[in-house]
């Protein structure tokens, strides 16, 4: 039987998703709990989208095999049983042999969340960004426009990237804002390593000011790293989780959505 799961996690704790020689990551926690809960030694499982160390995820995809017949209602509370707070199963499905989260997604889907203040996050540290200078709507939204549809998006590339393309096509930026937070959503048929934190610094710089938002046309066209602004920071950014065809019958939400601004 292969079955699928989406979890949701916070971030600030692990060094990111994928298992490492050295390091807490979510992977690892997931893979524990499902081995206590199967009470098989090891569990494997695939990820629809690797998060980096602090990023969140409300609606992370996984796959796996198995011999265990349970119902899915006790996948997702046998194997939260035996997670830490802070990484819940949110629902499990059984899916078809040829089902894979990664090849299988049509897309993916994140979120960063800002706060713009004078005064640094608190009761929300480690789960917005943050900005002390007020941002201007209309710029960051002029610049995103820039970056629609398919690109080499070279230089939004971490030098770490293991993708074996830097053209993507980017499908969907939205910014709004809600009281002193701000938020930007983008989905993409796939993302390159710190593609989204990379942007992010790109369109806070404009937002404030520092650049007019064609310059965000430059920094695409020199397909060059050092061309654009500072990696921003992981603690806002959240993965929404990937799309699949209405066929596969998964959801295509959380609760956790409701809770962002």
């Amino acid at each position: 039987m292969r079955l699928a799961l989406g979890i949701s996690y916070n971030g600030q704790a692990y060094e990111g998703w994928q298992s490492q020689l050295s390091g807490l990551t979510v992977q690892d926690k997931l893979e524990a709990a499902l081995g206590r809960f199967t009470a098989q030694p090891r569990v494997s499982t695939l990820c629809a989208g690797r998060t980096d160390s602090g990023v969140h995820g409300l609606m992370q995809v996984v796959h796996f095999d198995t011999d265990l017949q349970r119902d899915t209602s006790s996948w997702v509370r046998g194997t939260n049983a035996h997670l830490p707070h802070d990484i819940a199963v949110q629902w499990a499905h059984k899916v078809p042999r040829e089902f894979h989260c990664r090849a299988s997604a049509v897309s993916r889907r994140y979120a960063y969340i800002l706060l713009d203040s004078p005064v640094r996050p608190s009761v929300d540290a480690g789960r917005v960004g943050w900005v002390f200078k007020a941002l201007e709507l209309h710029s960051m939204q002029q610049a995103a426009s820039h970056l629609i549809g398919e690109h080499d998006f070279s230089s939004f590339r971490a030098s770490a990237c293991q993708a074996l393309s830097p053209v993507k096509n980017l499908l969907h930026i939205n910014i709004a804002q809600r009281g002193a937070y701000w938020r930007f959503e983008f989905e993409a048929n796939a993302f390159l390593h710190h593609m989204i934190r990379n942007i992010m610094g790109c369109l806070v710089a404009i937002g404030q000011g520092k650049y007019p938002p064609q310059w965000i046309l430059e920094v695409l066209a020199a397909r060059d790293r050092d061309a654009a602004a500072p990696t921003f920071s992981p603690d806002g950014l959240y993965f929404l989780g990937p799309r699949y065809e209405a066929h596969w019958g998964l959801p295509d939400r959380t609760p956790a959505y409701d809770g962002l601004p």
